[in-house]
């Protein structure tokens, strides 16, 4: 069989039934396979950057996806640097497989031809051009190990179209994936972190996404029962416990928290790290976020471990060998009568979560974000899908959303890529075709890759894409105040075609119409939860990506600190009564 086909043969070996991509010159061949061979569904993308955002939602919705994207090593591989970047980043696998030019020619400046393994090499686990034909069936099988062992990331290979099209020996029947490496916990250092843990008062579990990774929510859970010990979820863990778990105790940072969360966290003596990685906007300045604790960091990376600060123990495992040890050990203490009563504590951190609360509730017009996100939690149930990338929209949705279950916030955490939200979204729908999915966007991520939204409208993928809609670049406008200026950030114009919009500029239900999708627009605070159902329904009847668009008021500045966890600004007005935040999870004492 060629080289390509013997590619395609893996990947539905190594579980792939779905990719994404766009075809050209130099991919062909493997596309051809691809069509022979069947059993893996293709979503041409409208941008192949899209392409690889939406490979990224298709891995992040279940334990086991791998996402592939598939395109030409010129500009569609350099499009899908961003997309690496970021899967890297949140340490998520995605294969990106890219066609070159044949190989004699590499070098002299072909069309399109370009080193995009050594561009893709910083952003990636591994990137290789391969150039011998019969190494392919190992590079693929490599490509996959390397993905699913330790930290988990994406692989690039590159394959020149003369590469693709040879012939080379191979026996698919006996193929077999390799076994992943991944480091686990021993007993003594799993008793040496508890030996540690029961010389606190005031311990805290910081959980982050290796857990929902490693899938080890359940025993994470069952571990916090075990012990007492309230959990504090990252960005990227949030649905490890769910929000209205008695020990969930909020988030912590600088941005995406909570007041709760905060004041629960500087009142802590202890902190217990599963795989997180301290991410900056999570801890701020150090020194506040140290000071006085004693920490445990578990990571299934080396090298995380001391990265940012060094801890007092440090644990190098996968969350889930961890985390099973972790509980067995804790069951023998419990059971022997040596764990300590942390009821108190627990009790502390639920009230404070039922005191220090942000309003939700206003009645304004232009609307204020805050009530958006309320009705979106009357609207959206525990099994909805969020997926959201940066800005306002995403630190408000943050502050003011409920997650109940892991992979139901998907975020991209560390990149932050303007245009992620759509492709990423169309992903995760067609990774769960029957789940309720829900993105979040603010105006300017919405228009980055809006063109995507053409991709659900062809192939069927429904969803609700809550777009709020200021008409600036919110959190850069919020940025720049310390500049003292508001400069560059404004998108605002009078569409000609759409008066009635005002000084908003886009018409985004008209380009979402013309997309062949549905819109709603909402100027009213009382018309978001009827807008919210209906969108539900439309997108269930006609199996379209479906825009609710909620006009705001220009200017919402979304409490956050730029310095660290105790000085959070609150420009807004607080909830002093339950009416002003009415579907919080514990209500306003």
């Amino acid at each position: 069989m060629t080289a390509a086909r013997a590619a395609v043969e893996i990947l539905k070996r190594e579980g792939v039934d779905a990719a994404f991509g766009v075809p050209g010159a130099a991919i062909n061949p493997f596309y051809a396979a691809l069509r022979a061979a069947g059993g893996v569904e293709h979503t041409l993308a409208r941008h192949v950057e899209g392409a690889s955002h939406m490979a990224e939602g298709y891995t992040r919705t279940a334990p086991g996806n791998i996402g592939v994207c598939i395109g030409t090593s010129g500009p569609a591989g350099t499009d899908m640097i961003t997309g690496l970047y970021s899967a890297l980043g949140d340490s998520i696998p995605i294969l990106c497989i890219t066609g070159q030019a044949p190989v004699a020619v590499i070098e002299k400046e072909d069309f399109q031809a370009v080193d995009i393994a050594s561009i893709a090499a910083p952003v990636t686990k591994k990137a290789t051009t391969v150039k011998e034909a019969a190494q392919v069936p190992g590079v693929f099988q490599e490509a996959f190990h390397l993905m699913r062992s330790g930290r988990p990331g994406p692989v690039l290979i590159d394959l020149p179209i003369d590469v693709q099209q040879t012939e080379i020996e191979f026996d698919v029947d006996t193929y077999e994936p390799l076994v992943p490496h991944r480091p686990a916990a021993t007993r003594k250092q799993v008793e040496k972190a508890l030996d540690m843990l029961a010389e606190a008062d005031r311990p805290l579990i910081v959980a982050g996404g290796g857990i929902i990774n490693a899938d080890a929510a359940g025993l994470l859970i069952e571990f916090a029962e075990l012990t007492g010990i309230p959990v504090v979820p990252t960005l990227m863990g949030w649905g490890a416990i769910g929000d209205d778990h008695a020990l969930h105790a909020g988030m912590v940072g600088l941005q995406t928290s909570h007041r709760y969360g905060n004041s629960t966290f500087l009142e802590s003596d202890f902190v217990l790290g599963i795989g997180n990685r301290w991410a900056n906007r999570h801890t701020g300045a150090l020194g506040a976020y140290t000071e006085g604790r004693t920490f445990v960091h578990v990571d299934i990376e080396p090298t995380q471990i001391g990265k940012i600060f060094a801890p007092d123990y440090g644990i190098v495992s996968d969350a889930h060998a961890a985390l099973a040890l972790f509980v067995e050990v804790a069951r023998e203490r419990k059971a022997a009568g040596r764990l300590k009563d942390l009821s108190k504590w627990a009790d502390t951190t639920r009230q404070r979560k039922g005191e220090l609360q942000r309003r939700t509730h206003f009645d304004n017009v232009p609307l204020k974000p805050q009530r958006v996100y309320e009705e979106m939690n009357r609207a959206f149930g525990p099994e909805t899908r969020y997926v959201s990338t940066i800005g306002l929209s995403q630190i408000a949705g943050a502050q003011f959303l409920h997650v109940y279950r892991p992979r139901h916030w998907i975020n991209c955490g560390q990149a932050g890529p303007l245009g992620w939200t759509v492709p990423a979204a169309l992903g995760v729908a067609k990774a769960d075709p029957e789940a309720s999915v829900v993105a979040l966007s603010g105006d300017y991520d919405f228009q980055f890759m809006i063109e995507e939204l053409a991709v659900g409208a062809q192939h069927r993928i429904p969803y609700v894409h809550v777009l709020v809609n200021n008409s600036y670049l919110g959190l850069i406008r919020q940025a720049q105040r310390g500049f003292d200026m508001d400069f560059q950030v404004n998108l605002e114009f009078e569409n000609i075609n759409t008066p009635e919009l005002g000084a908003y500029g886009v018409d985004h239900v008209k380009v979402a119409e013309g997309l062949g999708c549905k819109a709603i627009r909402v100027t009213e605070p009382d018309k978001l939860l009827p807008a919210f159902e209906e969108a539900k329904k439309i997108a269930a009847e006609h199996r379209v990506p479906v825009v609710v668009e909620a006009i705001l008021e220009r200017i919402t500045n979304i409490s956050m600190s730029g310095s660290d966890i105790g000085s959070v600004n609150e420009f807004e007005e607080l909830a002093t009564e339950a009416s002003h935040a009415p579907t919080a999870t514990v209500p306003l004492g």
